[in-house]
């Protein structure tokens, strides 16, 4: 059976990396009985420099984007419903404040180690997005650790110590340098780009045809 190894490079903060990963898993479904896939999870932060107080989301994708308050709203809204029909948990997407997604990061490096990266990843989604939590926070993160049935006393030890932070800079300054400057970015077999969140159907046409031609080269 054909594997393909699939790196998700993205940041907790991004709406359409949860929209992304939902549509991957629709198009993974799709292909289980003639494929294999191997997903890893990479760090990307939109808001690097990050500190202090978090501001609403509205204002601050606003500014950043030169957009009005209500031009950010109805794009929003949109990224709702398409949330909404793929059983992702947007409910509080208008409510949240920027954060800090570092730390964050860090547990997903951790959580990958216990064979539970994309759970955590989820759970990460589903605070931010759907409960509007501070994934900034200690509290927060060691929730999302029970959540995925992990120690929450290990993982409070790695928040407390600097463990996984060089990993996580390596991980975005190695792709920063490959060219990924927007997420959700999905590198197929360490050779092919797939940029945005793409609907399942493509993704799915997308791995059988990288599929096929791995496999004509392999016949020479």
């Amino acid at each position: 059976m054909p594997n393909i190894q699939i790196d998700i490079v993205s940041d907790i903060a991004c709406p359409w990396c949860a929209i992304g990963y939902a549509r991957l898993e629709k198009a993974m479904q799709q292909l289980s009985p003639e494929y294999e896939f191997n997903v890893q999870w990479h760090a990307f932060e939109l808001n690097p420099e990050h500190s202090g107080e978090g501001e609403h989301i509205l204002p601050a994708l606003a500014r950043k984007y030169g957009r009005s308050e209500e031009d950010v709203r109805a794009t929003q809204d949109e990224m709702i419903q398409i949330a909404t029909g793929l059983g992702v948990n947007f409910d509080k997407l208008q409510e949240r404040y920027t954060c800090s997604t570092f730390d964050a990061h860090r547990l997903v490096k951790w959580a990958g180690e216990q064979g539970k990266q994309t759970e955590m990843k989820q759970a990460l989604f589903e605070a931010y997005f759907g409960r509007a939590e501070d994934v900034s926070q200690p509290e927060v993160l060691l929730a999302c650790i029970a959540q995925v049935g992990l120690d929450k006393d290990a993982a409070r030890a790695v928040l407390a110590s600097d463990q996984y932070a060089q990993t996580v800079r390596e991980d975005e300054t190695r792709y920063q340098q490959a060219g990924v400057t927007a997420v959700p970015a999905f590198i197929i077999n360490q050779k092919y780009l797939i940029s945005g969140a793409q609907e399942p159907a493509t993704l799915a046409q997308a791995f059988k045809d990288i599929s096929a031609e791995a496999d004509q080269a392999e016949k020479g």
